[in-house]
């Protein structure tokens, strides 16, 4: 596909650590951008080398890619002291190792290419800006994460662990956004090119670097999606589902007790997806709670998997203590799914009163009771029903190659200093360029 008229496709380095089109998460997001943007714009990729089977059995499956897009495959260095006795310290070295290999990579590339463009897309997390900011190129950063707190008042309710490394999370967010010098360069080099994944996100970017930003969530359209969305017949039982990592930051308990609190008339049945650390003591909680002979859990399942038994539920349930705005709930939307969720992160933006129920997030009680009385609400089948043709409606807003639109817009602007469009000037520049 090429781009609008009079405007010549950019040459744009994009580097994205996670970056799959058979993962879910991060993986799945840097990969939905790096095949939406390659429509209008020829990309040279620098992504982790643990992805290379995935892609390359890709490329092969749609060759057309090749002819827009590049990948380079950075491997990782593995720090085992580091992996074995601090987990997290070992996830931030290799991080930041890994986004040092890759600028020595994007320098040879820019000394042969000459970049219109540099992007940095993943990792997505603000204090991992990488240090590709400091080529000759105009920059562009984002869509950014990380930056927002997570509730403390919820803090105590994930146990001990999970309250630790929250409050340690707060405190270390707290501690880079006001000192960590590296984002404030990465910020600096990426101004009118800056992207925010959420409300909350720009507000931060905002209050801590002085910097205005685009914002556009990081999740996109899945590949499997419904027309219509089905409607429960009155012999069914209310099919929720709860999809995630079983840790703690994802509180699955709050939606158990919940679960405990409805009428023992309403007719309900939970399906939990995948598996973690917590799994067995989450499991503990809802046979003590009386309500794990309801509850299904399925373990972890291929992503067309979770896609498909989306198709086959009636409301998904959110009850992450923090994300961005979450693959699942975009999947739900665009499978006609109805959305309750906590009143907070991306999940603020994402969900309206004609696609979901945001619930009061201040406190775990508020959290639980708000859980409960969405559910008897969505018990009803005509309100859940016009919830789901909302979603559906909902769901457009996440197309991908809207996203690639509005981020050519940004690119055009930082390489030409206009919004609108280019000049006839601006284009046969950029297409000198192109043949140097």
């Amino acid at each position: 596909m090429a781009p609008a008229p009079g405007r010549p496709r950019l040459k744009v380095l994009v580097c994205a650590y996670a970056c799959s089109p058979s993962r879910g998460s991060e993986y799945g997001v840097g990969w939905g951008w790096v095949e939406a943007i390659s429509k209008y714009h020829d990309l040279w990729v620098l992504t982790g080398a643990q992805c290379h089977d995935e892609i390359e059995a890709e490329l092969l499956r749609r060759p057309e890619l090749t002819s827009r897009i590049q990948f380079h495959y950075i491997p990782r260095t593995r720090y085992l002291w580091a992996e074995k006795f601090w987990p997290p310290a070992y996830l931030y070295t290799y991080k930041h190792q890994w986004q040092r290999d890759a600028y020595e990579v994007g320098r040879r590339l820019q000394e042969e290419i000459r970049f219109d463009i540099v992007h940095q897309l993943t990792y997505i997390g603000f204090r991992v800006p990488g240090l590709l900011w400091q080529l000759d190129a105009p920059f562009v950063w984002g869509p950014i994460g990380g930056l927002e707190q997570t509730t403390w008042a919820l803090l105590p309710a994930l146990g001990l662990h999970g309250c630790l490394y929250f409050l340690a999370r707060n405190l270390l967010n707290d501690w880079d956004r006001r000192f960590r010098q590296l984002p404030e360069k990465a910020f600096a080099k990426a101004d009118k090119g800056i992207i925010a994944a959420t409300t909350g996100i720009q507000k931060e970017i905002r209050r801590f670097y002085g910097y205005d930003s685009t914002i556009i969530s990081e999740i996109g359209l899945p590949p499997i999606i419904q027309k219509t969305p089905s409607q429960r017949s009155p012999s069914e039982p209310l099919t929720l589902v709860w999809c995630g990592n079983h840790l703690p930051g994802k509180a699955l308990p709050f939606l158990l007790e919940a679960l405990q609190l409805l009428s023992a008339d309403l007719n309900w049945r939970l399906t939990i997806l995948g598996d973690g650390p917590c799994t067995a003591h989450w499991q503990k909680i809802a046979r003590n709670l009386g309500v794990n002979n309801r509850c299904d859990w399925l373990g972890q399942v291929p992503r067309k998997t979770v896609l498909q038994k989306m198709q086959d539920t009636h409301v998904l349930v959110i009850t992450s203590v923090y994300d961005l705005t979450s693959t699942v709930l975009v999947e739900a939307l665009a499978n006609g799914i109805p959305v309750i969720c906590p009143d907070h992160c991306g999940f603020t933006d994402a969900i309206t009163p004609e696609c979901g129920i945001k619930v009061p997030a201040s406190s775990k009680g508020k959290l639980v009771l708000g859980l409960r009385d969405a559910i008897v609400r969505l018990n009803d089948e005509t309100f859940r029903f016009c919830l789901a043709n909302g979603a559906l409606s909902r769901s457009t807003s996440y197309e991908w190659d809207q996203k690639a639109r509005t981020v050519s817009d940004i690119y055009y602007s930082k390489v030409c200093g206009l919004e609108d469009s280019l000049s006839s000037s601006d284009s046969a520049s950029l297409r000198q360029r192109h043949v140097r």
